[in-house]
């Protein structure tokens, strides 16, 4: 196979079969690779929002230590390879397409003997253990896909650690329609004897999540925003002091931008508390360090000057009001042009209704997505604002617009959907 070959295998089989949760497939297409992923010692994250940015928190400390790193997320902004990465980096065209073939091959073996042909997101899944396992990493950092329970990465069946972060009403067609429903879903995580580290906003959560680790035996850490002491917070980043009942860290400063990123860095080092808990040895220092050169691509990153272009990732309406609350702090004195391209299954009235207030301008474009919500639509939600408003749906040229109706000194903030900010990054990489 080539690399292209991969991708139409990828985009055929996403075409065929969509969502379609559930362990069944990939319990059998693990058990056909022998299992790669019991070789792991694996540090598993879930939530609806902030999983990335704590898995690169997690990740930076444990490389400070010395430990050899691997880190799985998803989806990825440009290319599939962003989801593999050992100590900083990405996987080779080589080796991806070496390991897709491979676990296409296993699912062609399992597909013939009567298991349903797993999912894109297995197919990925079922390659990145396989790779990880190869390489020998010390320890894997694992994103959940979607949900937690009936979620490809929860073949992992012990565990050193479930991260689960901030929760949030999102992806309601699969896994709820309350936020107790959607715990339950993402607590699917948690295993027997299992710790877990939780950012619960909402009793709710707190509660269901409570409920599961009462069951499972499982060590619940949880912590809010009360733990966390800011003692400057400003463009160029933030430093703060975490304690709680457990542990107290000082002095920690972070490059990423937005409050909620104080939070995701708190559960970052309550967790590195956990892990020492369990053994893993990280120093104070492999902290301090790690947690400074944490980076997350897509979340409030700035990507341009003169004006200001800043991408954020903030795809569902928890994500927006974070978004929201952080531009009103870091951009209080700039006019705002907004670049939006959100997807149609997304709340994106209630999205569109938080942002716009904050703008003097908006951009409304299409995400390369089948599921992206038609520009066309947006009259009657937009109609009650003062707002000046246009409209592409091309996106290479809805960027081009936004900066050139923003005065050099004010900022153009574009979020909606990670496709948006997939296809936003090419651009700004040709200016």
């Amino acid at each position: 196979m080539t690399y292209n070959d991969v991708l139409k295998y990828l985009d055929d089989l996403y075409g065929m079969l969509g969502y379609d949760l559930g362990l069944e497939r990939m319990e059998k297409l693990m058990e056909e690779m022998g299992n790669p992923q019991d070789k792991l010692k694996v540090i598993h994250v879930a939530g609806t929002n902030g999983k990335g940015s704590v898995c690169s928190f997690i990740s930076n400390v444990l490389r400070a230590q010395g430990y050899k790193v691997g880190v799985y997320t998803s989806p990825h902004l440009e290319k599939y390879n962003e989801r593999f990465v050992i100590n900083g980096e990405e996987i080779s065209d080589e080796k991806f397409v070496e390991h897709m073939a491979y676990a296409k091959q296993m699912c062609d073996k399992i597909v013939a003997k009567g298991v349903g042909q797993p999912t894109v997101f297995e197919v990925v899944t079922a390659a990145a253990f396989n790779y990880f396992a190869q390489e020998n990493v010390d320890y894997l950092v694992l994103e959940v896909g979607l949900g937690g329970r009936c979620d490809a990465t929860n073949v992992v069946k012990k565990p050193l650690l479930s991260v689960i972060v901030s929760i949030s009403m999102d992806h309601m067609e699969y896994l709820g329609s309350t936020l107790s429903d959607i715990a339950y879903e993402k607590g699917g995580i948690i295993k027997e004897e299992c710790p877990v580290v939780l950012y619960a906003k909402e009793k709710e959560v707190y509660d269901k999540i409570k409920e599961i680790c009462t069951e499972k035996n499982a060590p619940l850490y949880a912590f809010d925003e009360s733990n966390a002491f800011v003692k400057k917070e400003e463009f160029s980043g933030t430093e703060f002091d975490f304690k709680n009942n457990e542990c107290e860290f000082e002095n920690i400063k972070i490059k990423l931008l937005g409050d909620y990123q104080i939070i995701n860095a708190s559960q970052a080092l309550l967790s590195c508390y956990a892990l020492r808990k369990q053994g893993v040895e990280i120093s104070d220092k492999a902290v301090k360090e790690g947690m400074e050169s944490a980076r997350w691509s897509g979340r409030m990153e700035i990507v341009e000057e003169n004006p200001v272009v800043m991408l954020d990732g903030a795809h569902n309406i928890d994500g927006i009001h974070m978004l929201a609350q952080s531009l009103k702090k870091y951009f209080a004195n700039k006019k705002l042009t907004l670049l939006i391209g959100i997807l149609g299954d997304k709340e994106y009235e209630k999205m569109v209704e938080t942002l716009m207030p904050l703008a003097s301008k908006v951009v409304f474009t299409e995400p390369n997505s089948s599921r992206k919500w038609h520009v066309d639509a947006i009259g009657e939600i937009t109609s009650k604002y003062n707002v000046e408003i246009h409209i592409e749906k091309d996106i290479a040229k809805a960027y081009s617009l936004a900066k050139s109706i923003t005065d050099k000194n004010d900022a153009v903030i574009c979020a909606g959907s990670l496709y948006l900010i997939g296809a936003l990054y090419q651009e700004a990489r040709k200016k």
